[in-house]
C-alpha cells in the first residue's frame, strides 16, 4: 500500500508527511528555487522550526543559496551516520548499527557516493557475506534501510538494495530439542546454585537475558505466574538493565504446575530481599549476574546428556516445541515466547510436526484406555472370500447365471441393513457406492457373538438359515412354483 504524501501549504515554505512517518520542509528562496532541507525531521515541530529559520534569514537578507551539491554528492559514510543519529534506537541496537557500519558497511561504500552505489555493487558485497550468514542478513537490512531514507529524501531515486530474501536470517544453529526426561538429566547435573534460572529457561521459554533480568517481584508463585518486565544485555563490555526490545517481549508466562512445589521450597530458603531486588544476582548479592557464569553451569549439564552442540537458547526452543507439539496455537506461542512475528512460532510447530510417532503411539494409549479389553488387538484382515479374479459372471442361488457386478437379492439386503445400522449409529456412509471394509467389519462385530457357538454336524449357521431357499418362488420366473 502506497502512503500518500500529505502537504501542508503555508505562508512560507510548506512540510510533507513522508511513507516513513518523517516531516520534509520546503520553501521557495529569494532566487526562486525551491530549497530542500538537508534532512528529514522526526516531528512536524521541528520542520516548523526549521522553517522559522529560513524565513528569518530572508526577512533580514542573510540568507544565502544552500549548496544542494552537497545532498546530492554526500558520502555514505557521513550519510549514514546523520540518518542513524534522527532515530530513536535502543542502546543495544545502536551499538549493533555502529558494529555493521564499521565491520562492513564503511569498509566497502564509506567513501563512496551515495548516488553513485549501484544494484550490482551491492548484490556483490552481499554475496562475499555468504560465510557469515547471520552477519550478511543484518548487514544488509541496515544498509536496504539507509538507501530507503535516502529514496526519501530525494537524493537517489531507486534504492540499489533489491536482492531478494536478503533480510532473511538462514538458520545457522540447528534446533535442539530435549524431551522432558533428557531436560530432567541435565538439570540433575547442573550446579543446584545455577538450576533455577536454567529450569525456568527450559520450561517457561525464557530467554538467557530475562531469566538473569528477574526481579524476586516477577516470580509470582500464588498464581504461578513469571512476569518477564526487564532483560540484562551486554553493551561494549558493560552490563545493563533495560525493557524488552518489544511491546511482546513484556509478557506473563504460566509456569507449569509440577514445578511450583519445588520452586516454593527452593524460594522459602532464599533471604529476605527487596522485591525490587534481582533474582538471580551476582556473588555480591546486588548486580547483574554474567551470562558466562551461567554458561559455565549449562555446560555441564549439557555434558551430562551428551549433547555438546546443546546452547542455552535451545532450552527455550525446548519449552516452546513442548508447547506446540501439546496443540498450541501460532497466537499462543508468540505470546508464550514473546514474538512480534508468528515466524518463529511457525518454526516450533515445523518442528513439533516431525514427532508424529510419538503422537501416533500417544493416540494408540488413548484408544487402548478407552476399549474395555485393551489386550485384544484389532482384526484389519477381512475374512470373508473374495471373488474369483477374472471372473465376469457368478453365480445365483438357482444356478443361472448373471453379469458380473450385478448383486444378489440376499446381497442387497445385507448392504442395505449395514448402511441404516451405520447411519443410526452415527458412523458416515456414503448415499450409494460400495461400503468400506471397515464399516462392514464393524456391523459384523456388533451383530455377532465374540465367541461363535459351536455348530452341530448339519445344523445350518445362520447365514445360511437367512439365506433365501432356491425353492423359494420369488426366485423363480413370473413367480411360478417348482413343481416335480
Amino acid at each position: 500500500m502506497v502512503t500518500k504524501r500529505i502537504r501542508e501549504k503555508r505562508t512560507f515554505g510548506e512540510i510533507s508527511l513522508l511513507p516513513s512517518g518523517r516531516y520534509r520542509a520546503r520553501y521557495r528562496g529569494p532566487d526562486g528555487e525551491r530549497h530542500t532541507a538537508p534532512v528529514t525531521f522526526l516531528s512536524r515541530m521541528d520542520a516548523e522550526t526549521w522553517l522559522s529559520g529560513q524565513a528569518r534569514k530572508v526577512s533580514s537578507g542573510d540568507w544565502k543559496p544552500p549548496e544542494t551539491a552537497a545532498v546530492e554528492g554526500a558520502r555514505v559514510e557521513e550519510f549514514a551516520r546523520s540518518s542513524l543519529a534522527r532515530r530513536r534506537l535502543r542502546p543495544g541496537t545502536a551499538a549493533l548499527y555502529d558494529k555493521l557500519l564499521r565491520l562492513e558497511i564503511l569498509p566497502v561504500f564509506g567513501d563512496r557516493r551515495v548516488r553513485d552505489i549501484t544494484a550490482t555493487e551491492v548484490t556483490d558485497w552481499y554475496l562475499a557475506m555468504a560465510d557469515r550468514p547471520t552477519q550478511q542478513a543484518n548487514a544488509y537490512g541496515l544498509f536496504k534501510s539507509l538507501m530507503r531514507d535516502a529514496v526519501e529524501e530525494e537524493i537517489i531515486e531507486r534504492n540499489p538494495c533489491r536482492v531478494k530474501g536478503g533480510v532473511n536470517k538462514k538458520a545457522v544453529h540447528e534446533i535442539k530439542v530435549l524431551t522432558p526426561a533428557q531436560l530432567g538429566r541435565y538439570l540433575d547435573a547442573v550446579p543446584a546454585a545455577r538450576r533455577v534460572p536454567l529450569l525456568l529457561a527450559g520450561w517457561c521459554g525464557l530467554r538467557s537475558g530475562e531469566v538473569r533480568g528477574l526481579r524476586v517481584q516477577d516470580l509470582d508463585l500464588r498464581t504461578g505466574v513469571i512476569h518477564v518486565r526487564q532483560a540484562i544485555v551486554r553493551l561494549v563490555g558493560e552490563l545493563i538493565i533495560q525493557p524488552p526490545k518489544t511491546a511482546a517481549g513484556s509478557r506473563d508466562v504460566a509456569i507449569p504446575p509440577h514445578l511450583l512445589p519445588s520452586l516454593r521450597a527452593w524460594m522459602d530458603a532464599q533471604p529476605v530481599r527487596d522485591p525490587e531486588a534481582l533474582l538471580f544476582p551476582a556473588s555480591d548479592g546486588v548486580t547483574p549476574l554474567n551470562d558466562s557464569v551461567l554458561r559455565d553451569a549449562h555446560y555441564k549439564g549439557r555434558e551430562a546428556i551428551r549433547m555438546p552442540q546443546l546452547t542455552v537458547h535451545d532450552l527455550r526452543h525446548t519449552s516452546a516445541t513442548m508447547a506446540a507439539q501439546q496443540g498450541a496455537t501460532i497466537a499462543e506461542l508468540q505470546a508464550r515466547i514473546g514474538h512480534t512475528t508468528p515466524n518463529m512460532a511457525l518454526r516450533y510447530q515445523h518442528v513439533a510436526a516431525h514427532r508424529d510417532r510419538s503422537l501416533a503411539k500417544r493416540i494408540s494409549q488413548m484408544a487402548t484406555e478407552s476399549t474395555e479389553e485393551a489386550a485384544t488387538p484389532t482384526d484389519l484382515v477381512d475374512h470373508r472370500p473374495r471373488k474369483p479374479q477374472g471372473a465376469r459372471v457368478t453365480e445365483t442361488t438357482t444356478g443361472a447365471s448373471r453379469p458380473a457386478g450385478q448383486r444378489s437379492r440376499a446381497e442387497r439386503e445385507r448392504t442395505a441393513a449395514i448402511r441404516n445400522w451405520a447411519v443410526t449409529s452415527g458412523i458416515y456412509v456414503p448415499a450409494r457406492g460400495r461400503l468400506s471394509r471397515d464399516v462392514v467389519a464393524a456391523y459384523d462385530a456388533a451383530h455377532q457373538p465374540r465367541e461363535r457357538r459351536s455348530t452341530p454336524a448339519g445344523a445350518a449357521t445362520s447365514e445360511q438359515a437367512n439365506r433365501p431357499s432356491p425353492r423359494d418362488p420369488s426366485e423363480l420366473p413370473n413367480g411360478r412354483k417348482d413343481t416335480p
